[in-house]
């Protein structure tokens, strides 16, 4: 081992007996976009309906705020729907996220033929027309699958930000030496959608949403899946038949 001497891929001239590193990437996390507006002017129509029914609960709900509170209204605040994967009226657009997350686990590499996908959460969300609508950084406990279908959106509202997943390399980050430059080091990144863009990814990658300045509309279907063992999804569907 004493005659090794270094020398690295960027070295001009090669000392004798340099050792040369080939590089691979594991551990990696997988992000998929899409633009799919076909779905859109349906999604904008059905989502409406969510949207004026939530509006009123909200406003009820600052009814019984603190004075200071009133005075601002919803600002700072989403009108956040219920779940509504079960709607006819968007069974296109529920099955077509269903197949696209069943390939992105599929296409990891995940063994999916004893699991079947089902939705946990498939909510619309409408940030505040006074601004300040916005979401820290956070995940969704136990799904495999996240993802956002945008509806309204421009290059004036808020966006989507996703952090680095992998806290033992959050922790031990580095300076880099270009910020402006995605690498290999970069903690987060983000994504500036517009109306029918389509984002699948790990339901563990931590996502936040920047403070929307109010300007122009903002809405999204936000949508989360888990893959359950077939076997105790017939089980829970028997369960559930019987008590009907």
């Amino acid at each position: 081992m004493n005659n090794i001497k270094q020398g690295g891929s960027n070295t001009s001239q090669k000392p004798e007996n340099n050792v040369n590193f080939t590089s691979a990437f594991y551990f990696q996390t997988p992000v998929w976009t899409a633009e799919a507006p076909i779905f859109l002017n349906n999604s904008i129509q059905v989502t409406n309906q969510y949207l004026k029914k939530s509006e009123k609960l909200l406003k009820d709900k600052i009814k019984n705020d603190p004075k200071w509170r009133k005075k601002i209204g919803d600002f700072g605040l989403s009108n956040h729907s219920e779940n509504f994967s079960q709607d006819l009226k968007i069974k296109d657009l529920v099955q077509f996220i269903g197949q696209q997350s069943y390939e992105f686990l599929n296409w990891q590499g995940f063994n999916l033929q004893n699991h079947s996908l089902h939705f946990t959460e498939f909510w619309v969300q409408e940030f505040s027309k006074r601004g300040g609508g916005h979401h820290s950084a956070h995940v969704h406990w136990n799904q495999h699958v996240s993802g956002f279908y945008f509806l309204k959106c421009s290059d004036k509202t808020s966006y989507p930000i996703f952090h680095e997943p992998r806290s033992g390399a959050e922790i031990t980050k580095l300076p880099l030496k270009n910020q402006s430059q995605i690498t290999m080091g970069t903690s987060q990144v983000h994504y500036k959608p517009q109306p029918g863009t389509m984002i699948i990814f790990p339901g563990y990658v931590p996502h936040e949403f920047t403070v929307d300045p109010g300007l122009e509309p903002f809405r999204f279907i936000h949508f989360n899946i888990k893959a359950v063992e077939t076997q105790i999804s017939k089980q829970r569907s028997i369960h559930e038949f019987s008590k009907k």
